[in-house]
């Protein structure tokens, strides 16, 4: 079988599944991307490149859809180049959005397309409106509105999608969603593995004292992420708790959503707006895999936010290790996350909640232990590599061949688990435990 990723980033969610299938005999694997970094066992990487920049004068609605053409004709030239070669994929596999589907079809018409939907573009009830932060115009309603066009390009190609939460799935058109699995990416279990009783100790970082350790892992520091209110939460963690610390990983940058108009960055608007004690507040910048899993595992309490949109790796893999996530109560979380029984939610504006459940967890880490270990037995059960990666691999066997819909049949996710014992404890046992909405 051959088969042709296409992203404009490397690897992206073909990490694992990639060098899969170039493992099984008689199977030929090619990814096409942007980024010439990094190499996959198995697997040949070639570089396309869009010819020109998108042009300022191209109406400010359009310029998604003109990014994405331009790059679909760099991924076209490189697809009459491997024709030259003899190569045409049994079945290409390639991110939505980013238009590097969009003239698949014309290169190989025979080929089958399975694409990658993450996120459909809705301007009311998900991430657009939630932070209400500036309030969404009608400008913006029409905006996001025409930011789909490359996704419905996509879909008008694909001859079967994939998504990988059926809360991101839930955002499509139902028309849509009928031909898009649900598929998480996975995790790997057993890197991402819990130890017991893990202390913090990296070559520029030594925390391996504390036993307060509260941590926040996001590719940039922006509300999209709860930025402001984690750190807004901590500020009070830390005055009360004289011991605690505070580990943030990411980049000093937006990675979604809008920027601040002035060009401050939000970490510069935290640490000048907020009273922290800054020696207890340790800014790493964006790790290795293996120092921000040594993070993970030595956290006290990891804190997760997000608005309603995609869910990020982090959590999941946060869980894998053992680690007690306290999360926002939004859909993509709820997904995952049952408060009291494998996490904890809290409202996601709301520092106050948020700085007492941090110190709830502080206060009684011998009860969250079960907390933790239902965590990583959620994700041993629903997300780990052993399972995911095998179904990811039939499926895209399964569309190469033409057998669609696939084999593949996704359930919805479990509307509640099984409580510990201690369930009513952690509802009322004598304290106080807050708990809100979605909003």
């Amino acid at each position: 079988m051959r088969v042709l990723f296409l992203h404009t980033n490397f690897p992206a969610q073909y990490r694992h599944v990639a060098p899969a299938l170039a493992a099984k005999p008689g199977n030929q694997v090619v990814f096409a991307t942007t980024n010439d970094k990094g190499t996959l066992q198995g697997v040949e990487k070639v570089l396309f490149k869009s010819h020109r920049e998108v042009r300022k004068e191209t109406h400010h609605y359009i310029r998604p859809l003109e990014f994405a053409v331009l790059n679909g004709q760099g991924v076209y030239r490189v697809a009459t180049q491997l024709k030259q070669r003899g190569f045409t994929p049994d079945v290409v596999c390639a991110h939505a959005g980013w238009g590097v589907g969009s003239f698949v079809k014309d290169a190989w018409p025979r080929s089958r397309l399975l694409t990658y939907f993450e996120w459909y573009y809705n301007a009311a009830g998900s991430d657009a409106d939630f932070l209400n932060d500036p309030p969404l115009t009608e400008d913006d309603h029409l905006r996001i509105r025409t930011k789909n066009a490359p996704i419905l390009l996509d879909i008008a190609n694909s001859d079967w999608g994939l998504s990988p939460t059926h809360y991101q799935r839930s955002q499509f058109p139902d028309w849509m969603g009928e031909r898009i699995a649900v598929m998480h990416d996975g995790v790997d279990t057993e890197f991402f593995s819990p130890v017991p009783d893990s202390k913090l100790k990296l070559p520029t970082l030594d925390l391996s004292e504390t036993d307060e350790l509260i941590t926040y892992v996001a590719r940039g520091m922006e509300p999209y992420r709860g930025f402001p209110q984690f750190m807004g939460a901590v500020e009070k963690v830390l005055k009360r708790r004289p011991k605690a610390h505070v580990v943030v990983v990411g980049a000093d940058r937006v990675a979604y959503g809008r920027k601040l108009p002035d060009g401050q960055t939000y970490k510069q608007k935290m640490l000048a707006d907020l009273d922290l004690d800054e020696s207890r507040v340790h800014f790493t910048g964006l790790l290795s895999y293996n120092a921000y899993r040594e993070v993970i595992r030595a956290s006290s309490v990891h804190v997760y936010l997000t608005v309603p949109f995609v869910l990020s790796w982090s959590m999941i893999e946060s869980m894998s290790t053992g680690c007690l996530v306290l999360g926002s109560d939004t859909a993509p979380v709820r997904e995952v996350i049952q408060d009291g029984v494998n996490g904890l939610l809290v409202e996601f504006f709301d520092t106050d909640a948020i700085a007492a459940r941090i110190e709830e967890v502080l206060d009684h880490p011998d009860r969250m232990a079960e907390l933790r270990r239902r965590a990583r037995e959620t994700v041993l059960e629903r997300y780990a590599h052993k399972d995911t990666l095998p179904k990811h691999v039939e499926l895209i066997e399964d569309v190469a061949r033409g057998q669609l819909p696939p084999r593949l049949v996704t359930e919805p996710p479990p509307q509640s688990l099984p409580a510990p014992h201690f369930a009513d404890e952690l509802a009322g046992g004598g304290e106080t435990v807050l708990v809100f909405g979605d909003r």
